[in-house]
Protein backbone atom coordinates (compact mmCIF):
# COMPACT_ATOMS: atom_id res chain seq x y z
CA UNK A 1 0.00 0.00 0.00
CA UNK A 2 2.81 2.39 0.38
CA UNK A 3 3.66 2.16 -2.99
CA UNK A 4 0.02 2.38 -4.47
CA UNK A 5 -0.22 5.65 -6.75
CA UNK A 6 -4.14 6.01 -5.12
CA UNK A 7 -5.49 4.02 -2.48
CA UNK A 8 -9.43 3.55 -1.75
CA UNK A 9 -10.28 2.83 1.66
CA UNK A 10 -13.78 1.08 2.40
CA UNK A 11 -15.02 1.20 5.89
CA UNK A 12 -15.50 1.99 8.62
CA UNK A 13 -15.86 -1.61 9.65
CA UNK A 14 -16.49 -5.07 8.36
CA UNK A 15 -19.15 -6.53 6.66
CA UNK A 16 -22.22 -4.77 7.09
CA UNK A 17 -20.71 -2.24 9.18
CA UNK A 18 -18.64 -1.18 6.17
CA UNK A 19 -18.72 -0.40 2.05
CA UNK A 20 -18.66 2.92 2.48
CA UNK A 21 -15.63 4.93 1.02
CA UNK A 22 -14.00 6.11 4.44
CA UNK A 23 -10.84 7.82 2.51
CA UNK A 24 -9.87 8.18 -1.41
CA UNK A 25 -5.87 9.75 -1.76
CA UNK A 26 -2.14 8.91 -2.11
CA UNK A 27 -0.77 7.04 0.72
CA UNK A 28 1.20 10.37 1.53
CA UNK A 29 -2.20 11.87 2.71
CA UNK A 30 -3.85 8.99 3.91
CA UNK A 31 -0.54 8.30 6.70
CA UNK A 32 -0.74 12.33 7.47
CA UNK A 33 -4.53 12.48 8.18
CA UNK A 34 -4.36 9.42 9.98
CA UNK A 35 -8.34 9.36 9.84
CA UNK A 36 -9.38 5.71 9.49
CA UNK A 37 -7.30 2.45 11.04
CA UNK A 38 -5.92 1.50 7.67
CA UNK A 39 -3.79 5.24 8.24
CA UNK A 40 -2.94 4.47 11.45
CA UNK A 41 -1.57 1.15 10.76
CA UNK A 42 0.36 2.23 7.37
CA UNK A 43 1.67 5.60 9.25
CA UNK A 44 3.18 2.97 12.31
CA UNK A 45 4.13 0.64 9.15
CA UNK A 46 6.24 3.34 7.50
CA UNK A 47 7.44 5.18 10.82
CA UNK A 48 8.73 1.66 11.69
CA UNK A 49 10.56 1.34 7.94
CA UNK A 50 12.49 4.42 7.74
CA UNK A 51 16.00 4.44 7.10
Amino acid sequence: MAHADWIIDLGPGAGHDGGKIVFEGTPEALVTSRATLTGQHLADYVGAHKL
